[in-house]
């Protein structure tokens, strides 16, 4: 079958780990031989390379056209326009999004389905590409394109109706499939599909040499993500004063990370907070397996793939108690939900999982199922039995 996958949130020259889960999907579904896909993945348009514009330069230097690990990827721009964006993305996304798809066309590149992620304001411009081309359309949803934005008037309504006209909908976690069907979704066509790990990647590592070359000494907790408020990394610090004998190690960047530098000094923890930057998604495995626990602090999540890579490597993880991430962290040989989503309560779950730490090898036996597998089997038997019913 030859889909053509959809979607704003997909990694690129310029953002390499930039939506790397939509990606890693895909390239286990490629690899089972039984799909291709031809990849159409925008960017917002921008004038200038100078770096001091920031996020906006960035999208300047994604190239229209690369290749990775052998898909075509194309990369046609759609305007953004500061304060109505919200409310206008889905028809600015669709009205570039359909120049692009009609000269793939035209080139003669051929498709019988588009698999779109993220269901705002991606899924809604894709529902009204399968139209205009006649073609079914998939929607994945990932997090917040569900759970915050029908909190607005007007997206409310584009993603209801999304839902509505959607072929088949994906979530990547029970939550979030629930959530679909109180917007309106029919359950008969929402099916749970939760992101896999690559348990080759991520795997065990040489703890000694590994926790050398950072230089750790003391227990070592470790967050990995983009420094933004959802992330609530600032939680994580907190939780660090009551927390004597550990250092934490963050991994990655953003904009919050002047404030957590600042909060880390003011409460005298500048010393065993360490901002490592952002680091290529090919040797996270390093910094998971030299840390003796992993941290996720979120407000929300879809479903969290650091806690899944974390735990490959055989380390176990502390995580907020929120949708999503219960369904991960089932058993303690995982790691520990907090109670409360407070440094308090972040504190207490570390100290209960240090109490009576599991063996790493049994952590990393408790990821290993989560592989790839199940999703891409699930994901070729939703595309063929909408494709004979087509």
């Amino acid at each position: 079958m030859r889909l053509l996958t959809f979607s704003t949130l997909f990694p690129d020259e310029a953002r390499p780990n930039h939506g790397v889960f939509v990606e890693n999907r895909l390239r286990h579904l490629v690899a089972s031989g039984e799909a291709t896909s031809t990849v159409l993945a925008p960017v917002p348009w921008f004038p200038s390379t100078n770096p001091r514009f920031g996020a906006y330069a960035t999208y300047a230097r994604i190239p229209a056209y690369e290749q990775r690990h052998g898909l075509a990827i194309h990369h046609p721009r759609y305007l953004t326009i500061p304060r109505v964006g919200m409310s206008a993305a889905p028809v600015l996304l669709y009205a570039a999004a359909r120049r692009a798809l009609a000269k793939l066309l035209r080139d003669g590149i051929k498709f019988d389905l588009i698999d779109a992620h993220y269901i705002y304001p991606d899924g809604v411009a894709a529902i009204w590409l399968g139209r205009a081309f006649n073609k079914p359309v998939t929607l994945t949803a990932r997090g917040s394109d569900v759970t915050e934005l029908p909190d607005y008037a007007i997206p409310n309504t584009l993603i209801r109706r999304a839902l509505r006209d959607a072929d088949h909908l994906i979530g990547v976690s029970s939550a979030l499939c629930a959530r679909m069907i109180e917007l309106g979704a029919d359950p008969a066509k929402v099916t749970t599909l939760r992101n896999g790990v690559d348990t080759h990647h991520f795997h065990p590592v040489n703890r000694e040499a590994a926790r050398t070359t950072l230089g750790l000494t003391r227990k070592t907790l470790i967050s990995v993500g983009h420094l933004i408020p959802r992330k609530r990394n600032h939680l994580t610090i907190a939780a660090l004063a009551e927390l004597p004998d550990f250092d934490l190690l963050l991994v990655g960047d953003g904009p919050e990370r002047p404030a957590l530098e600042a909060q880390a000094k003011s409460l005298g923890l500048a010393d065993r907070v360490r901002f490592l930057g952002a680091q290529p998604h090919a040797q996270l495995a390093q910094f998971y397996g030299a840390a003796d626990a992993m941290v996720l602090a979120s407000s929300r999540e879809g479903w969290a793939n650091v806690l899944l890579e974390s735990m490959a490597c055989g380390t176990p993880v502390i995580a907020s108690n929120i949708p999503g991430n219960p369904e991960v962290v089932q058993t303690q040989a995982a790691g520990r939900i907090a109670l409360e989503n407070t440094p308090a309560g972040l504190a207490a779950a570390t100290r209960d999982l240090f109490a009576t730490p599991p063996d790493r090898a049994a952590t990393r036996a408790y990821a290993e199922p989560f592989s790839w597998d199940a999703t891409t089997a699930g994901q070729l038997a939703i595309f063929r039995s909408i494709l004979a019913r087509k």
